[in-house]
């Protein structure tokens, strides 16, 4: 019976949250989701990779950590080298897991607002990190005691101290339905429980219906389910690949959480000679990759208009390297959130796309504007 209350409560709140904010709807027709080229001007995107906002909130650093990922991005955009046209928060914005009060829609928008409040649209996929059930400290059971919790502030858009939860669906519509700037989608049902599968279009800036790339972005799991490419994915792949580029004329690029398998093949090792076909600045870690191998890499290593996948995941980790002699690059994103572990400088991989003629680089800026590691992925 108390669950039973608990929930209609907060099923209420929630609704009448919704209801009295008037949270703006996204109201650009699906069809019409292209992103468009700005006259000759290079296309910019940011990827910024587990910020993973909400770690340890019930302690006094867990807070200052987010104010610090904030202050990541921000620096980022500050950069007059880069100019972003576009964001793509690649896996773990949240750690839900470390979300006591459940409110995670509250810590997804704060990690979605420095974008936001710029004005820039952006696009989402999940990481291992971001619907992950709550762990209870076992500190907490101590002498010491569970610690109070501090609910939001009265002055936010959420109601927030609610034991609701939010899984990768509620996560998705929120943010859909709340941000116009929003360039992310649900994806196909029957992929569930994977939800963050979608493609992308980035357009001409001469004829819309001109396509320059394809960006294709994958739930690689984690959290609620296991870290993997599901075989289902791998088949809508192909079939909305071949749908919107039959021919493999327009290149793609392809964006998720979790490594695969291959990452571990290229991996550039210490005193070996592989290193040197990588450009990067930390390679300090083993790669931490999905649990199993479903056919996706085999499918990209087949696809000429493939020039480079991009993950998230290990901190210890910025580098790209080239998987295959038509040169498919693999690439990690830069840790760019303070809210995981490591110590090192905190930053962003930002990739450039020229139209005419066409070109691929990609590069790292550091929180304190400086530019390191660039690589040319195709031309």
């Amino acid at each position: 019976m108390f669950i039973f209350w608990t929930t209609f409560i907060c099923t209420f709140l929630i609704i009448s949250a919704n209801h009295l904010r008037g949270a703006p709807l996204r109201i650009t027709p699906e069809e019409d989701d292209n992103l468009k080229m700005s006259g000759g001007a290079p296309f910019k995107i940011a990827l910024f990779a587990d910020l993973n906002f909400g770690k340890d909130t019930w302690t006094e650093w867990g807070p200052h950590h987010d104010l610090n990922s904030a202050r990541v991005m921000s620096s980022v955009y500050s950069t007059k080298s880069n100019q972003v046209y576009f964001v793509i928060y690649l896996g773990n914005v949240i750690t839900a897991n470390n979300v006591v009060i459940k409110n995670a829609s509250l810590y997804w928008d704060k990690a979605l607002s420095p974008t936001r409040n710029r004005g820039i649209p952006w696009s989402t996929i999940f990481g291992n990190h971001d619907d992950a059930p709550f762990e209870w400290p076992i500190e907490w059971f101590s002498q010491s005691g569970i610690p109070q919790i501090h609910c939001p502030d009265s002055n936010s858009p959420f109601s927030g101290c609610e034991e609701c939860g939010f899984t990768r669906l509620e996560l998705m519509k929120n943010e859909i339905e709340r941000n116009s700037l929003s360039y992310s989608k649900k994806g196909p049902k029957n992929l569930w429980p994977s939800v963050s599968n979608y493609v992308l279009k980035l357009s001409s800036s001469d004829d819309s219906q001109e396509a320059v790339v394809y960006m294709y972005f994958f739930d690689s799991g984690g959290g609620s389910y296991p870290e993997v490419i599901s075989d289902a994915q791998v088949k809508w792949f192909q079939r909305k690949s071949k749908e919107v580029n039959p021919h493999s004329r327009v290149p793609e690029i392809i964006f998720w959480h979790v490594p695969s398998e291959a990452y571990k093949t290229v991996a550039p090792k210490f005193q070996t000679t592989s290193k040197q076909y990588c450009v990067g600045s930390i390679f300090s870690e083993d790669v931490a990759s999905q649990e199993g191998e479903m056919g996706i890499m085999k499918v990209l290593e087949e696809r000429p208009s493939v020039k480079a996948v991009f993950v998230g995941h290990n901190h210890g980790l910025d580098w790209c390297c080239p998987y295959t002699k038509k040169l498919l690059w693999l690439c990690f994103a830069r840790h760019t959130g303070y809210g995981g572990y490591g110590n090192r400088d905190r930053g962003a991989r930002i990739i450039e796309i020229n139209e005419r003629p066409f070109s691929l680089k990609s590069w790292i800026t550091m929180e304190d504007g400086h530019l390191h590691s660039e690589v040319l992925l195709s031309s």
